[in-house]
């Protein structure tokens, strides 16, 4: 094992969960966008209300994007033991 590639799968590594996480992460933040500007209007300052739509909005994501998810990280899998060796 070379520090080059071990460098090489990090980078891929990090890439690969930055990737992941987008999707999830970006409708967390757009959601709690819109009910902060929502709260900021109404002046509700209902601390429920600023969790329930965004947990909603993070699992309907996790649906929606779910399975592309799951390939993704398992493509880095199987490439990273194809790449050690690693019967499967």
């Amino acid at each position: 094992m070379t520090p080059e590639f071990v460098i090489d799968t990090a980078r891929e590594g990090i890439a690969t969960i930055l990737l992941v996480a987008a999707p999830v992460l970006a409708t967390g933040l757009a959601v709690g966008l819109m009910v902060s500007i929502f709260q900021a209007t109404t002046q509700i300052q209902e601390p429920t209300l600023a969790f329930v739509p965004k947990i909603a909005a993070v699992l309907l994501s996790i649906y929606i994007f779910g399975s592309w998810i799951l390939s993704m990280v398992m493509n880095f899998t199987i490439n990273l033991w194809a790449n050690l060796g690693v019967p499967f």
